[in-house]
């Protein structure tokens, strides 16, 4: 193994800021890719519903 020990994984010799830092980046980016479609869509879906809702209540009026 590269490590002794466990907390001289956490510590990456003396990369362990830079290392962890890097991880952390990469995992919101990668979070984010798949959030903000999912909510984009939730959103336009909530706006197409309320449309809907709009036009049958203008053709109730007529």
């Amino acid at each position: 193994m590269a490590f002794d020990s466990f907390a001289e994984f956490l510590a990456m010799g003396t990369h362990a800021p830079y290392v962890w830092s890097a991880y952390g980046l990469s995992f919101a980016i990668i979070l984010w890719n798949v959030l903000q479609p999912w909510l984009v869509r939730r959103r336009w879906l909530k706006e197409q519903v309320a449309q809907m809702k709009r036009d049958a209540r203008e053709v109730r009026k007529s």
